[in-house]
């Protein structure tokens, strides 16, 4: 087994498509809405925790990242 893992990355992600399906819904939030945008948000961690260690030289391994973790 390999020590290394894979993390998925913003190149993961390929185009995504927001379409808006008219329907009579009971079941959804106070709003109105439901949510199904973390699908998107995939990528982001990685891409902040990258950057983070760019611009510091320490990784992050655990979210939500931290000021207190940088030091």
């Amino acid at each position: 087994m390999s020590d290394k893992f894979l993390f998925p990355v913003h190149a993961d992600i390929h185009d995504l498509q927001v379409v808006f399906v008219e329907e009579n819904d009971e079941f959804v939030n106070d709003l109105g809405i439901k949510v199904v945008g973390e699908i998107g948000g995939v990528g982001m961690p990685p891409a902040i925790t990258n950057a983070i260690f760019h611009a510091t030289g320490k990784r992050i391994y655990e979210l939500p990242v931290h000021f207190e973790k940088l030091i």
